[in-house]
């Protein structure tokens, strides 16, 4: 799943702060402070509603982390934790575009921002052939959708619409950018380790 175009981590000018980003990852912050069971439902569920917050109108993301790439989803990020606690990326795909079967290692918060996501979780055979598991999940703009250990980690993502742009934010509980992950060949066999990196500089 790794999002092409390279990894970026640094800008030579400053990007201007977003209040309405900057009131969630303050807002998080603080949950974060006050829980010591990260990654269980009900904190995820808290999770959930605080993005659920943030996505709930389309009109604080900065237009240069919303552009798509005419083969590659790409995968912006918004924000790192000082504490590499979590981090809040745009996922932006073009047209058609989907990732692999790919695992996140640490737990994610999913909220769609514009357009239409589909999204198949999947399970690992003892042949390594990725099965799927439950119905499959459509992301409508304001809905939200979990990963963790608890709620299944696996899956494929796709946008759903095949004539425009799709957006989703998503909050990770690490740097994503840094997490070494795996890919599932539909085939089967051994995971492919990978690092996604991000598609631009880092906006916060």
């Amino acid at each position: 799943m790794a999002a092409k175009g390279g990894a970026v981590t640094a800008t030579a000018s400053p990007i201007p702060k977003i209040a309405k980003l900057d009131h969630f990852t303050v807002a998080l912050g603080d949950l974060l402070d006050k829980t010591t069971e990260t990654g269980s439902p009900q904190f995820l569920n808290q999770v959930g509603s605080l993005l659920a917050a943030l996505i709930r109108e389309d009109d604080w993301l900065p237009s240069s982390y919303a552009v798509p790439h005419p083969q590659y989803y790409q995968q912006y990020c918004l924000h790192r934790d000082p504490q590499s606690r979590f981090s809040v990326v745009s996922f932006v795909w073009g047209p058609g575009q989907a990732t692999p079967v790919h695992d996140h290692t640490i737990w994610g918060v999913i909220g769609m921002l514009r357009g239409q996501e589909h999204s198949q979780r999947y399970v690992i055979g003892s042949d390594g052939v990725p099965a799927p598991e439950g119905p499959l999940e459509v992301l409508c703009p304001g809905d939200i959708s979990i990963v963790s250990a608890h709620h299944g980690d696996i899956h494929k993502v796709m946008n759903a619409h095949h004539d425009q742009v799709s957006i989703s934010i998503h909050v990770y509980g690490g740097d994503i950018g840094t997490t070494e992950r795996h890919v599932f060949p539909l085939e089967g066999g051994p995971a492919k380790d990978f690092i996604s990196g991000y598609s631009a500089p880092v906006l916060q």
